[in-house]
């Protein structure tokens, strides 16, 4: 196919609530990740926790996103797309607003008579609601909105468009430590997704569905949802592929506080996180076309190889450029299996149940951010300060990344994810 086919499919095959809806989705983007970037050194530097706990804290927020965003698609599909991204929209806004106003003097009372702790708790705990809503929306609003010869490239644009907003989310939390308080990120953070709460009202329109798909009743999305956790094969693959995120979030956890204890105190680890989404954003499409002849799952197979090795960077060579090199390399991985990964899922979903299947395409995420925390911080503690040997701490996420490589390979070669049930 030339390349103006190509570009006239793209200019026709997509409509207007696919770009709505992704346009939107690189907003919230910004939002999130500008929040998420100083939130581990926040919490262990600015509030005292320590590496363990401010850890934890921070994969709550993380896990959670990915948890209820399964429970999410499954209320999209009942709510209807529209209505659910503007609800999702509001909620986010009034919780970024109060994760910047922990230490504001009106909630003096609250901090007073609470632990500190519990109050951190609950307040990371709300942003997950809103995005919970918010991803199975765009990423079901594309399998709709998009024609079927162009439904792979419109993964990628979703894709390309989170990392944009994933690119520069960090360099807004940057930008916001060095000239204003920290507590202001989150300000903006909840600033921007109010905006989209309205472009979603004026703008979007509910998106297509296929023929004799309506809208299920409460029943039948609790069938669908019932059909999905009960498909073992399915089911046993999202298992094994948290492994990849359990070392993937290392990088918005532990990462951090490891460059500024172990490296480089004076490093700007908020910019520092905006690598990867910048090498996503340059090399998408040309990973895409070197790629485009690996079936869907074999590229995720080798994209998580990749990204699972890159972390042996850091520990080799301990210094700021290796671990931008890491960074590079994990960039590289991810983009080669993400976009095949949603399209192989999205796949997958029977009709009318979009929403459900892509809730569920993010469990591997909130399982790995869930462990994360928890394994990433014990092993950070105990590498770094009990035995003083910090760069072994990225051998063990190594390990695990190798060994979910493995599980993947013998998920193809035996449970054959081409033959997946769907019903």
């Amino acid at each position: 196919m030339s390349f103006a086919q190509r570009l006239q499919d793209v200019r026709t095959g997509f409509e207007r609530p696919f770009w709505v809806a992704n346009i939107s989705e690189l907003f919230e983007r910004l939002s999130y990740y500008a929040a998420v970037a100083p939130l581990a050194r926040y919490l262990h530097e600015a509030l005292s926790f320590p590496i363990q706990q401010a850890a934890n804290l921070t994969s709550l927020l993380l896990s959670l996103v990915w948890f209820l965003a399964i429970f999410g698609g499954a209320i999209a599909d009942r709510l209807g797309f529209r209505r659910a991204l503007s609800l999702a929209y509001l909620i986010l806004s009034g919780s970024y607003f109060l994760l910047g106003s922990i230490g504001a003097s009106w909630l003096a009372p609250v901090r007073n008579v609470v632990p500190l702790v519990v109050v951190v708790t609950i307040v990371l705990m709300l942003p997950a609601f809103g995005i919970a809503l918010v991803k199975p929306c765009v990423v079901g609003t594309t399998a709709r909105s998009s024609h079927e010869r162009v439904r792979s490239i419109g993964y990628s644009i979703y894709y390309t468009l989170v990392n944009i907003g994933g690119f520069i989310g960090p360099l807004v939390a940057s930008w916001v430590r060095h000239h204003m308080s920290v507590e202001n990120t989150f300000r903006i953070s909840a600033f921007i997704v109010f905006l989209m709460f309205f472009a979603v009202l004026l703008f979007f329109k509910e998106p297509r569905k296929e023929a004799g798909s309506g809208t299920p009743s409460a029943l039948k999305t609790l069938s669908n949802f019932w059909k999905v956790v009960i498909n073992p094969k399915f089911m046993l693959f999202l298992l094994i592929f948290s492994g990849f995120w359990i070392v993937y979030w290392q990088e918005f956890i532990t990462l951090p506080i490891y460059v500024h204890d172990y490296i480089d105190k004076t490093a700007d680890t908020e910019r520092m996180l905006s690598t990867g989404p910048l090498i996503v954003i340059g090399l998408t499409v040309a990973i895409s076309v070197l790629t485009q002849r690996i079936a869907a799952f074999r590229a995720v197979i080798l994209g998580t190889f990749i990204a699972m090795i890159a972390f042996a960077i850091l520990a080799i060579h301990p210094t700021v450029i290796a671990a931008y090199v890491t960074l590079v390399a994990i960039a590289l991985g991810e983009l080669t299996q993400q976009p095949r990964y949603y399209d192989y899922i999205s796949r997958l979903a029977p009709a009318g149940q979009q929403g459900t299947y892509m809730g569920f395409a993010f469990l591997p995420l909130g399982i790995g951010a869930f462990l994360a925390g928890r394994i990433g911080g014990g092993l950070l503690h105990y590498f770094g300060e009990v035995r003083n040997q910090p760069q072994l701490f990225w051998w063990a996420l190594t390990a695990i990344g190798v060994l979910t490589t493995l599980l993947l390979l013998l998920y193809d070669r035996i449970v054959k994810p081409s033959e997946v049930a769907t019903s």
